[in-house]
């Protein structure tokens, strides 16, 4: 991967106008180098995320220590004890036995750790993620791990989706969002979840996610230049 600093500031520039006001703009840093990454700091963007654990753990010491983290990949269960405590959220909760998993890792650290509850919006077989429907019910059953903190929604549309048909997808999540956000939390099951973050919209989607309310977005290429 190669971009000069001039198209790393263009590119950050068009995605901090797009989400003024609206979204925290997340640098989605799968393959690029600490090097280029501590770049876009300076920038304007203070929030990256990674995929690969052992690519995270790669880079770590090599980051600008200014920087928030976020785990934005799937995580496995043998994994999670590298990434509790060192990331500030998790975005990929996403079954009961990896919450169970968490919470023991924060509980021994003794701190709670955010996570967002991964959503599968289109029922895809080959994706992690919480079907729509169950959303509450396993936000319910995570309510007995005091050191997790469940914090919002994370969703991807289907790759199939076509373009018209994305804010269809977005929109569904959010209403989910909003109508948990909405609920009595002092005599509620949704009292262990804070609705405040609600991730939606890559590099190729991020202006329709924006549009249906997302107030995060996570951008690779749109930041760093297509992958190589």
């Amino acid at each position: 991967m190669s971009i000069t600093d001039e198209e790393l500031r263009s590119n950050i520039r068009t995605l901090l106008s797009a989400a003024a006001g609206k979204a925290r703009v997340l640098a989605a840093t799968k393959t690029v180098d600490a090097q280029t990454i501590n770049k876009i700091y300076d920038m304007g963007i203070d929030l990256i995320g990674e995929n690969r654990v052992q690519e995270l753990m790669e880079k770590l010491p090599y980051l600008d220590k200014r920087f928030e983290i976020h785990f934005i990949g799937r995580l496995q269960r043998n994994k999670v004890k590298y990434i509790v405590g060192r990331v500030a959220l998790i975005h990929s909760l996403d079954s009961v036995p990896l919450a169970e998993e968490i919470d023991r890792r924060a509980q021994k650290l003794g701190i709670v750790q955010e996570c967002l509850v991964e959503v599968n919006l289109g029922g895809e077989e080959s994706k992690g993620g919480v079907p729509l429907d169950e959303v509450e019910s396993f936000i319910a059953s995570a309510a007995v791990f005091g050191h997790i903190k469940i914090v919002g929604l994370m969703g991807v549309v289907p790759k199939t989706c076509e373009k018209e048909n994305l804010c269809a997808f977005f929109t569904k999540i959010t209403k989910k969002f909003i109508d948990i956000k909405h609920q009595n939390v002092d005599n509620s099951i949704m009292s262990n979840a804070e609705m405040r973050i609600l991730s939606l919209g890559m590099t190729h989607d991020y202006v329709q996610a924006l549009e249906c309310g997302s107030n995060l977005i996570r951008i690779g290429e749109g930041v760093f230049g297509a992958r190589t």
